[in-house]
């Protein structure tokens, strides 16, 4: 590649930023942003929404000139290699990277819109973007009545930092277990009791059916496809959330209902363009898409069948497809990732975890753990033969390095009872 190559990468978010950063004088590229703020890392999010980072602590090295920030991609014209954007300007590739992320999921409550809406009642926020933290650390404070409907990864995250907040805060999770995807049934058990000692109520295996509001009614069962924070205009009542109706008829009152259901990869503008899309756009290991021309990484991309939407493989992707773009002989051939939480608080209370691979042991599978009920501590590792395949550590995580090293297949699991140790073998 040489600097007259035109790269044109839709999306401002972790990844599209990296890329550009690794390709720097490689290229001439332009990234086209869609939000107006300043590049963000959205890992930090609830850390503002606690109240211990200001927004421009999350901040991301800025790309230059090279970044275009409030602009939408609106169209992608392969035939002409152009991308169509919403302020009428045309952006021509010779290589086009689609970076363009993952929307909340707006689950399918009753009461959530109206008939043919696109509107949430006031009240009703997901927790996805600067704009949606910003939105909801202006009307949270001490008191408020909140319920948070997940309790994935991002809904014990949200949660925490409410709680912080001073809000009253009720926690939904229509699954067995809190962050059933990481946390086995021992170490859900434990990260339950740190939010119960923080005055938050959990209720599990419980299915929020619909919202209560007040002002214009509700219509009938909604659709998924709306855009957070608009508002219709006209004279009619604005809708205001009143609470929330769970499936067995009990109700919760809420000032505020938090919307952390997942993600789901965008790839509109992927699918308008004919490229090939399952659950992301579909890559391969060179992080092309269907069309050689183009390529997609971060959350909107799917490599082997997965979709990964963490941090560590949005990064890990870009930096592969800039060498790949510069000549280099790069292949992606998946992430190992980590999930690690940091739940800060003041005082003792505050919660480290991390979890990684398989989590839950297969028949034939050995399994070492820890506990330290006393000091809420808990570390258990699976073996597969030889090999560490999964584990997960709560409370003290001095020894994740040198155990994501030895999962990673970096260091022999000669020692494991030696890692699992509070001093982190030394």
């Amino acid at each position: 590649m040489t600097s007259d190559k035109r790269v044109v990468v839709i999306g401002g978010g972790l990844a599209g930023l990296r890329l550009a950063q690794r390709l720097g004088p490689a290229a001439a590229v332009t990234v086209l942003g869609e939000e107006t703020h300043v590049p963000y890392n959205r890992v930090l999010l609830a850390e503002v929404l606690a109240g211990r980072y200001a927004p421009e602590v999350t901040a991301l090295p800025a790309p230059g000139p090279a970044l275009r920030r409030g602009v939408r991609a609106v169209r992608v014209d392969r035939d002409e290699r152009a991308v169509h954007c919403d302020d009428g300007t045309v952006a021509r590739y010779d290589t086009l990277v689609l970076a363009t992320g993952s929307n909340a999921v707006l689950p399918p409550l009753r009461g959530l819109f109206e008939p043919e809406g696109r509107d949430l009642p006031d009240g009703v926020h997901a927790f996805r973007t600067m704009d949606d933290c910003l939105a909801l650390s202006a009307a949270v404070g001490p008191g408020t009545r909140v319920v948070v409907i997940g309790g994935g990864l991002l809904g014990v995250s949200a949660t925490r930092a409410l709680a912080a907040r001073g809000a009253q805060v009720v926690l939904a999770q229509q699954g067995e277990r809190l962050m059933e995807r990481q946390l086995d049934a021992d170490a859900s058990a434990l990260l339950h009791t740190h939010l119960t000692d923080l005055g938050v109520e959990i209720h599990t295996e419980c299915r929020v059916r619909g919202l209560l509001t007040t002002g214009s009614p509700a219509g009938p069962l909604p659709g998924l496809r709306a855009e957070p924070g608009k508002r219709r205009g006209g004279t009619e009542t604005p809708r205001k959330v009143t609470g929330v109706e769970l499936a067995d008829g009990y109700r919760l009152d809420a000032d505020l209902v938090v919307l952390a259901c997942g993600v789901r990869p965008r790839v509109g503008l992927a699918r308008a363009a004919g490229l090939d899309v399952r659950t992301g756009i579909v890559v391969d290991d060179h992080l092309r898409t269907s069309d050689p021309r183009v390529h997609a990484v971060g959350d909107c991309a799917e490599h082997a069948g997965q979709v990964y939407g963490l941090a560590g493989a949005a990064l890990e992707q870009a930096d592969t497809l800039a060498a790949v773009l510069t000549g280099e002989p790069a292949r992606y051939t998946g992430t190992r990732a980590l999930t690690r939480l940091t739940l800060t608080t003041d005082g003792d209370r505050s919660l480290d975890l991390a979890a990684f691979g398989e989590t839950t042991p297969r028949p034939g599978d050995d399994v070492v753990r820890l506990a330290d009920a006393t000091r809420r501590t808990y570390r258990k590792v699976v073996l597969r033969g030889d090999r560490l395949v999964g584990g997960v550590l709560l409370g003290e995580l001095s020894t994740v390095g040198a155990l994501a090293r030895t999962w990673e297949g970096e260091e022999s699991p000669h020692d494991l009872f030696h890692l699992l140790t509070d001093d982190g073998g030394h």
